[in-house]
């Protein structure tokens, strides 16, 4: 097993209220020349989690850091015009992601839980996922 030292939070940048699964996402990043989608676990509007790549595979998801993380992505993360960022986590996915993160912290004990932000000039995901989750 690869070590892992990050959990990275990501969000989709899709507007609010809409659905999209990890198929399209698979489908976006292979249209970038990806081999497979680039997130370990994606969150659904519903509060489904979904794999993505395996966590033993390196994933593609934050340029410098994805050797040694686990990269989350929630669905969302824009207005509804799709071009503001915005936090439109639904209650099920808070508290799906909290779950989530719980569980990836039991295998990962030593792991931070860091925003997309953190790493690259983008609003992803969309809220401070740093401070949200620094109680983990």
């Amino acid at each position: 097993m690869r070590k892992i030292d990050l959990i990275i939070i990501h969000c989709s940048a899709t507007p609010e209220g809409k659905d999209f699964r990890t198929a399209d996402i698979d489908r976006w990043h292979r249209q970038q020349g990806f081999k497979s989608i680039g997130y370990h676990f994606v969150v659904y509007r519903d509060g489904s989690v979904h794999a993505g790549r395996p966590i033993a595979e390196v994933g593609a998801h934050c340029k410098g850091h994805n050797a040694t993380s686990i990269g989350v992505c929630y669905i969302g993360g824009l207005a509804a015009d799709g071009k503001r960022p915005k936090d439109t986590r639904t209650e099920n996915q808070k508290k799906a992601l909290m779950a989530l993160l719980t569980l990836l912290k039991l295998r990962f004990p030593n792991a931070e839980i860091r925003g997309h932000r953190d790493y690259a000039a983008k609003d992803c995901p969309s809220f401070d996922a740093t401070a949200e989750y620094k109680d983990l």
